[in-house]
């Protein structure tokens, strides 16, 4: 389970074997997070514009949102390879990898060797587990800001 995985890490590599890695999580979940909102925002602007929809519907926040699944998954699978590969390196006796030195070390080994694609290895089960998060968590979002708007929004009497 988790705990053991926890006192395994610990006991091997201790408590920098915690948070080896993490230099590459980092800069996935900021890049992330900014593309997931900010398409989608923009993305419902434009499925608004074009009236494809009712204007309550949530099938304009369904289609916005599964635009944004989209380019999150564009814009967080270099991240996603990088992490993979930092945590994934062998480590010498101080705990420092072997492979690569940092992010920006094995971004520029990995467009060496395998091109700017070797980025994308792997998008396709990226997509599959980011694309329903981001439709998911976009969606609960919009809904719970339309009824925060309503509940702050004073009644209009006649």
């Amino acid at each position: 389970g988790v705990s053991s995985a926890f006192v395994s890490i610990y006991r091997r590599e201790g408590v920098i074997g915690l948070w080896r890695g993490v230099n590459g999580a980092v800069p996935r979940v900021m890049v992330g997070s900014a593309s997931q909102l900010a398409t989608f925002s923009s993305a419902k602007n434009w499925v608004s514009q074009m009236q494809w929809f009712n204007p309550n519907s949530s099938l304009v926040a369904l289609t916005a949102a599964m635009i944004s699944g989209i380019a999150v998954t564009i814009t967080m699978t270099p991240f996603d390879v990088i992490s993979t590969r930092l945590y994934n390196q062998p480590v010498d006796e101080m705990r420092k990898g072997r492979l690569y030195q940092g992010f920006f070390d094995c971004l520029l080994k990995v467009c060496r060797t395998e091109g700017p694609m070797g980025l994308y290895k792997g998008m396709g089960p990226v997509f599959l587990r980011l694309a329903p998060h981001t439709v998911l968590s976009m969606l609960f979002w919009d809904l719970l800001r339309q009824r925060a708007l309503q509940y702050c929004q004073p009644e209009v009497k006649d």
